[in-house]
Order: structure tokens, then sequence, then C-alpha cells
């Protein structure tokens, strides 16, 4: 039954017992303490009233007499009507009494302890007298010589010092009633607070529950990150940790975890964390990856005192990678722009063949013959010069939609290849990448610019690797741009359905993985030049 209580509840119950068992240990404490000092201050008292007595002349001087009793018993009946005081007992040394509240007992022997007095000591004791328990105080009667001639006993029943007493116990049970109020207040409170932050659960379930967030956070194929309202990171899971290139699962310390400033985060990924704002599917491009990143704010539950208004703990951001989806999209790209370039080229030879029809049927068979060579040889050349310089038929391919399609486009692409090296160890896919966006980027500048419109291509390979040079005849591109051109999301086109921003960061992506390098030449039209190393053979790798 205890174990489906919840937090609060427990916590009220066991604070509950706590104060009602400080209650009683500290009351029964003030209990006695405040009983002692009842007893301790009658005591005192009657000290202090069998000293005035004892002090007098007149007891000194009745004690000296015959009969003491006719001079001391009215004198004494006095000073018990004005100290409030239940007896006062002057007796001779021998405890014959010489006065008493009672006139029956004068004369007869005191009863209690007397060899103190005797001795000329003062002496407080509760005994059992005539009158019942009592507190009491005797005191020596001494003469000049400091003999001992008489003793007084002053005191009060047991039964008027607890009546005294009695009269504090409101006072007491008030405090412990106070205290039992407060703790009990003070465990409400908290258990109140306790139950909107836990919901009602209990800790067992919410064990269970950590148990099952801790499986699924590990287990889902998404990266996902926790960050506080400070930059902190609370947690992040195994994909995470992988497709950041953290230490993971994070964090190892939960008392201690990490800022966003010590981990190893791209500058945009660590700006997209730090703002905190809302993201949905917003493309990232981090070294060899490119991240598809949500983010949104983590939410309590709503507070007790502040209805309508949930705390906010920080953000919880989701990673997908979508490099692989990226690829697949750059060949489509590429087979598309093949398939354009041979619908160009179709196009072109369609008029072309049309034309040779035409001088065959005017009987210029010359002419005709002339024109279909001098087309031959133009399109041979240029085969035969990508093909000699660089190993790969994709690139050929490529470079030659290309020329098709720059040409369906009113822009001429002049294309120079030197060099007789292979490629080998470069995935194709990058190079489509890197050449097919720059390509797309130049004619697209070169288009928009005036005439004549031209890009130049000049395609290099040796032993040391790749050098790849695109120039446009476009506006170019200032510093400022310069500076900015590569960043994702950043285009001076305006925007298309499929968004701006992401070739030109795709290139610099591609040439930073195969360890490459990218620079930028914005006068007299844009300049592009790539260095992509040559990729070293496995078996010379492993021979040193």
């Amino acid at each position: 039954m205890i174990h489906r209580w919840s937090i609060a509840r427990r916590l009220f119950v066991a604070n509950l017992l706590i104060v009602v068992t400080f209650i009683a240990i500290v009351g029964s404490a003030t209990y006695v303490d405040a009983r002692d000092r009842t007893y301790d201050e009658a005591g005192q008292r009657m000290a202090g009233i069998a000293a005035s007595i004892a002090a007098s002349p007149l007891v000194l001087e009745a004690a000296a007499s015959r009969d003491p009793s006719p001079a001391l018993q009215p004198y004494a009946k006095e000073v018990m009507a004005g100290t409030d005081v239940d007896f006062i007992t002057i007796m001779a040394p021998d405890r014959t009494r010489w006065t008493h509240p009672r006139d029956e007992e004068l004369g007869r022997p005191y009863i209690g302890s007397i060899d103190a007095a005797l001795r000329g000591e003062e002496i407080t004791e509760v005994v059992a007298g005539t009158l019942g328990p009592s507190v009491r105080t005797i005191v020596p009667v001494k003469d000049s010589a400091g003999a001992v001639k008489a003793m007084v006993a002053v005191g009060v029943t047991v039964r008027t010092v607890d009546v005294a007493f009695a009269g504090r116990l409101p006072a007491l049970l008030a405090i412990g009633l106070a205290l039992l109020v407060g703790g009990s207040l003070a465990s409400w409170l908290l258990g109140r607070y306790l139950r909107g932050v836990t919901r009602g659960w209990g800790p067992e379930q919410l064990a269970q529950l950590f148990a099952y967030y801790e499986s699924v956070l590990h287990s889902v194929r998404e990266g996902l990150i926790l960050i506080d309202t400070k930059g902190r990171v609370v947690m992040y899971n195994d994909q995470a940790a992988e497709l950041l290139g953290l230490d993971g699962p994070g964090s190892k310390d939960p008392t201690r975890p990490p800022s966003l400033a010590d981990l190893p985060l791209e500058e945009g990924l660590r700006t997209l964390f730090e703002s905190g704002r809302s993201a949905k599917d917003e493309i990232i491009l981090t070294g060899s990856r490119i991240l598809v990143v949500n983010q949104g704010p983590a939410k309590g539950p709503e507070s007790p005192g502040n209805r309508g208004k949930t705390p906010v703990y920080g953000t919880v951001a989701t990673l997908r990678d979508r490099t692989e989806i990226e690829a697949l999209g750059s060949e489509l790209e590429t087979m598309r722009t093949l398939s354009d370039a041979l619908r160009a080229q179709t196009h072109e030879h369609a008029n072309r063949l049309h034309t040779l029809v035409s001088l065959l049927e005017l009987g210029r068979t010359q002419e005709a013959l002339s024109f279909a060579t001098k087309d031959l040889e133009l399109s041979q050349q240029l085969t035969d010069d990508m093909l000699s310089s660089v190993d790969e038929p994709v690139l050929g391919a490529l470079v030659m939609g290309k020329v098709a399609e720059a040409h369906e486009r009113g822009v001429h692409l002049e294309v120079a290849a030197f060099g007789s090296a292979s490629v080998a160890g470069i995935a194709v896919q990058d190079l489509v990448t890197i050449l097919g966006n720059l390509l797309d980027n130049a004619m697209d500048a070169a288009a928009d610019g005036p005439p004549p419109r031209r890009v130049e291509l000049t395609v290099e390979s040796d032993e040391e690797g790749l050098d790849i040079t695109v120039h446009d005849s476009g506006p170019g591109i200032d510093q400022a741009t310069a500076e900015n051109i590569l960043r994702h999301g950043f285009s001076t086109k305006p925007a298309g359905p499929g968004g701006r921003g992401i070739g030109l960061a795709l290139v610099r992506q591609a040439v930073q993985r195969l360890g490459g390098s990218l620079t930028i030449n914005g006068r007299r039209g844009a300049k592009f030049e790539v260095f992509l190393p040559a990729a070293v053979p496995a078996q010379k790798e492993h021979n040193q």
C-alpha cells in the first residue's frame, strides 16, 4: 500500500512523524525542566523567607525565654499570611516546635532532617510532614557567639507547587501545538510543490519511468541532446555522440554537465543550440555530415502557484543524418543533368541533321561533308581531352552535358583539360558535387551578366592531385560576399521552391572531406579554384 504513495504524501507523513517525535522529546524535556525550575524557585523563596525570620531579633530573644510559643506563634502566622507559605515552624535545637499552622502540634517534635542546621548550615529538601509532602528550607538561628539557639523551617506543600507549575502548562502546550501546526503546514506546502513537480508519482514509478526513458533515449536512431537555459549539455544519447563526434554517452557527471563552449561543435550548430530558438528540419553542415536539426523548448508541468505558466528548463534538439540522402540526391541531380544534357544534345543534333539533309538535298555534298567533319572533330576533341586528362568517364560525361546546357542557355563554356593522372580514390559523387555545383553557379552568373557570356573550366591533373578552376564572366563577388558565400543558407539569388544556399556549402564540405582547398577570386567575374590531393594507393600506404 505504501509503495503506491506519491513522494508528496510520503514526505508529509514522514515530516509529520518527525515533528510529532520532536515535539514529544522536546516537550518532555521542557516539562521536566519547567517542573524542576518551579521546585527550585520554591526552594529559593523558602530559603529567603527562612533567612529573614532567622535574622529577626524577636526570634533570638524569644528563644532565650522559658516559653517562646506565646511570642513567636502570632508572629509566625502573620508572616505566613504575608508571604503565602503553607507553614513556618520555629523549633528548639531538640526538635520541639514553638510555632506551627496547627496549634495542636505545638510542643511536639519536628518531622524532618535537622543535622545540617545544627551544624550551622542551611538545607532545602522535599520531605513528607504533618501537612503532607512539602518543599522546605531549614535555617539555624545563631547568637552572637555563633551557637545555634533555634531553627526556622519554612515550606510549601507539593500540592501548592504543582498548582503553580500547572499555570505554566498552557504556555508549553501552546508552543507544542504551534510547532505541530507549523511543521504540518510546511510539510503540506512542500508536498503540494512536489506533487506538482512529480505529477503525483511515487519514487518507484519515477525510477521505472526513468529506466524507460533511459532505454528509449539510447535506443532511438535519432540523435538527442538536452541543453539547459545556461547553455550546459545535460544529456545526449549515443547517436548524438556519433553524429557530433563527442565522447558518449553524456554526460558522465550529471552534477557538472559540460557547456556548449567545451564541446567540439561546428559554429553553426553551436549558434543554434545557444540561441534556444525553435527550429524545424534545419540543415546544418558539420564536417563530413549533413544534419537535419529540430529544436524546441523543454517545458515542465504547470506550477501550482502560477496557473497557466509552464517553466522552461531548456531546449531539446534532435539530429538526423541526411548525408546519405543528400548523396542520393546528388546522384539524382547528376542523372538529371546528364539527361538535360542529352536532351540539349539531341536538340542540337536534330538541327545539325536537318542542316546536313538540306545540304544534301541541294546537292552540296562537299559542304555537307565539311560541316559534319568539323562538328565531329570539335566533339571528339573535347571528349579526347577530358578522357586523356581525367580517367573518369562520369566526369567527362558531366562536362560534355554542361557544355550542351550552357550552349542552350546562351553561355559559351570553354573547357581546357591537361595532364594524364588518374583520380582513383576520389569518390565520383564528390567530384560531381564539386564540379556540378561550381559550373551551375558559374553559368547562372554568366547568364545574368552582360555579353559575351563565357565560363572557363580548366581541369589539370598530375601525381599531386587534381586542380579545377571555374571562371565566369558574371558581375564578380565582393569581399563581404566572398566571406559568406560558402556558408549554408547564404545565396545572392532569389529564393526558389527548393531553397537556396546549399550548393556551394556542399562544395566546401566535399573539399574539406577530401582534404583539399578552395579559394575564391572575385575580380573580373567569379573565379573558384579547387585543389584535391591525390589519394595514396593502399599498397604504398601499407609499405610505408
